[in-house]
């Protein structure tokens, strides 16, 4: 595995550090985040997802929060402006 650091909290305190990283063998992004809350997975399965897919976060997944100030560190496609649309 061939990682490549993307990016950290600009400022971030030594025990408060979300990460970035890319595989460049696969481009699958590893995130170091904080833990989803219970009301915020809860709030998850409320919304869904793809009718009659499950809700359930399986064992081996995990719901992470990925701060706003992270998305400048995401790979985008060419021409992408990475602008995140509000609902």
């Amino acid at each position: 595995m061939q990682l490549r650091f993307l990016g950290i909290i600009p400022n971030t305190p030594t025990d408060d550090s979300p990460t970035i990283w890319v595989d460049e063998e696969t481009g699958d992004l590893l995130i170091q985040s904080y833990k989803a809350t219970d009301t915020e997975v809860e709030a998850c399965r409320a919304v869904g997802s793809v009718p009659g897919h499950s809700t359930d976060v399986p064992a081996h997944e995990t719901i992470v929060r990925l701060p706003q100030v992270m998305l400048q560190y995401m790979p985008r496609p060419a021409g992408d402006s990475g602008e995140v649309p509000r609902t």
